[in-house]
């Protein structure tokens, strides 16, 4: 990274499941103010999205994600219904064969992507070799996606110890961190009711098709989370527990280490699973910059924003 003698901009890309999408709305937004950030630290979705946006393809990746359907997202997700795990082989596969997958240490910017060490409880930061595997093991989140090998130690999702990785962008140099908080509202569900209305619609459209959307329904929303009345499903319980416990960490990690600028996305109504509500969140992203856009400049100076 070139020393212009300017302050280095540092953006910290939170953990947060579908939410994540809104990341791609605020990159956007502040490459379109002239902001381009020299480190780049990213948790879970954080990371992903952080590793596309590096290696130049996140313009190619938003129009695909804005395309995804219920089904897609499934269809991407080697889901065993009877463990209730999904490998993540068949997603990060895609990304691969579809996607660039540069060395981390070969970039412009800086990048590091923040998991966890299964066996010590580390937080591990990935800043250099293939970025595609770094990003993926930051996401391995317990109970949803399996745990990712890694110099011979497994590894978990970066959230259970790091959910905004402000600490991150700084030690790789960020003079002034842009930190984008997605766990500020709790998640309800695995599916939001926009979309269990919509499995519902297509297993009533779809019987002849091998129960596809029934499985959905049953291992994904076997109640409607709102109703204390019901049991919760396996999924409920385990989207309220990891967003309950990264609101916490999230919440301990930002007061000892405060980011000069905080962002926190409003999507209120978005579950763990809602991946095809894609254009939403990107929405909202560009909506919180635009929103933010004085703030942003009185902390970074016009001379990085023209």
């Amino acid at each position: 990274m070139e020393d212009t003698g300017a302050p280095v901009i540092g953006l910290a890309l939170g953990s947060g499941s579908a939410r994540g999408w809104a990341h791609i709305g605020i990159i956007k937004g502040l490459e379109e103010m002239g902001i381009r950030p020299g480190v780049v630290a990213g948790t879970s979705i954080g990371a992903l999205v952080g590793a596309v946006y590096v290696s130049g393809q996140l313009d190619e990746f938003a129009d695909w994600v804005s395309t995804l359907t219920p089904r897609d997202v499934f269809n991407l997700m080697d889901i065993k219904f009877a463990g209730g795990v999904v490998k993540g082989e068949k997603l990060f596969g895609f990304f691969q064969e579809g996607y660039r997958n540069p060395n981390i240490e070969d970039l412009e910017q800086r990048y590091a992507s923040v998991a966890t060490e299964m066996k010590t409880g580390r937080e591990r930061w990935f800043t250099s070799g293939p970025i595609l595997p770094a990003a993926r093991a930051s996401c391995a989140i317990p109970g949803v996606f399996s745990p990712v090998r890694i110099e011979d130690r497994w590894m978990l999702d970066g959230g259970l110890v790091n959910p905004v990785p402000v600490s991150t962008a700084r030690a790789l140099g960020a003079d002034i961190v842009i930190a984008v908080n997605l766990n500020t509202q709790l998640i309800s569900s695995h599916l939001s009711k926009a979309s269990r209305e919509q499995a519902r619609k297509q297993a009533e459209e779809n019987k002849g098709e091998g129960g596809f959307w029934e499985r959905v329904l049953t291992s994904f929303s076997k109640s409607d989370s709102d109703n204390d009345d019901e049991d919760p499903g396996l999924f409920d319980v385990i989207a309220n527990s990891v967003n309950i416990m990264q609101d916490r960490v999230t919440r301990s990690r930002m007061a000892g280490d405060p980011p000069e600028i905080s962002l926190s996305p409003l999507l209120p109504d978005f579950a763990f699973m809602d991946f095809h509500r894609a254009e939403e969140a990107i929405a909202e992203g560009r909506r919180l910059i635009k929103q933010q856009t004085d703030v942003i400049r009185d902390w970074i100076g016009e001379s990085q924003s023209e």
